[in-house]
């Protein structure tokens, strides 16, 4: 069974879930209203879990904060750490590279991570991501530029893009 801590953090969005593990590592961030599936996510990829509920470590809250105030690069200070198969993780890892205020297709992301036909597959990747903003699967877009997808609701990825500016 893995040992998790969970959170509950106020912010613009609602409040945030914060799974973080001994380490003070981010391991999961989700909406309150989707609990449910925060815990598919987890048992998904860490198996059983044991969640504490204490405060998160200074360092995640204050990278929010910053963030929500307008310093982007605030959540670049966070360390993560997630489960997840080696596509997931190059996926992922692919998403943290995109900068605030820009946004990429499904098909820029393939081509990002050397596989420019497996668009569908980063599509279920991103739809997996278990630690949404901090590896902002919201920056990713529809080829046409239509705002598709997103775990916490299309309303919360508008917002997410507006505030970083992109639209």
């Amino acid at each position: 069974m893995t040992p998790l801590r969970l959170d509950r953090f106020p912010s613009p969005l609602g409040v945030l879930l914060l799974v973080y593990d001994e380490a003070g590592r981010l391991r999961a961030l989700d909406f309150e209203d989707y609990e449910h599936r925060l815990g598919r996510l987890l048992a998904r990829h860490y198996g059983e879990v044991a969640l504490t509920e204490a405060p998160a470590p200074q360092a995640i809250t204050e990278a929010l904060c910053a963030y929500f105030a307008g310093d982007f690069a605030a959540l670049d200070s966070i360390e993560i750490e997630t489960g997840g198969t080696p596509f997931q993780r190059a996926a992922w890892a692919a998403l943290r590279r995109i900068p605030p205020g820009a946004t990429r297709s499904y098909a820029d992301q393939a081509a990002a991570i050397g596989r420019p036909k497996a668009v569908r597959a980063v599509g279920l990747a991103n739809g997996a991501n278990p630690i949404a903003i901090v590896t902002p699967c919201h920056r990713v877009i529809g080829a046409d530029g239509s705002l598709t997808g997103f775990g916490g609701g299309l309303h919360r990825k508008r917002w997410l893009l507006e505030h970083e500016g992109a639209l």
